[in-house]
């Protein structure tokens, strides 16, 4: 059941990182790299003829908090 655990530790990480970033605005390590993933997805987003800006913006976002836990 040790995978079971280490979902369980991926969600809380994650809420940890969300709720320090929420707290600590632009003084969090965490929000820069975010909000530069979020940019380059929606620039992407809007780049590609399938994907719109938002998909862009949410995929940027969840890729870069993504890279930020598993560190």
């Amino acid at each position: 059941m040790a995978g079971n655990n280490d979902g369980q530790d991926w969600v809380e990480d994650l809420k940890t990182e969300v709720s320090g970033m929420a707290k600590e605005g632009m003084h969090h390590p965490g929000t820069k790299p975010v909000l530069a993933g979020a940019a380059i997805g929606a620039l992407a987003g809007g780049l590609l003829p399938i994907v719109t800006w938002p998909v862009g913006l949410a995929a940027g976002v969840g890729i870069a908090l993504y890279n930020r836990i598993k560190k």
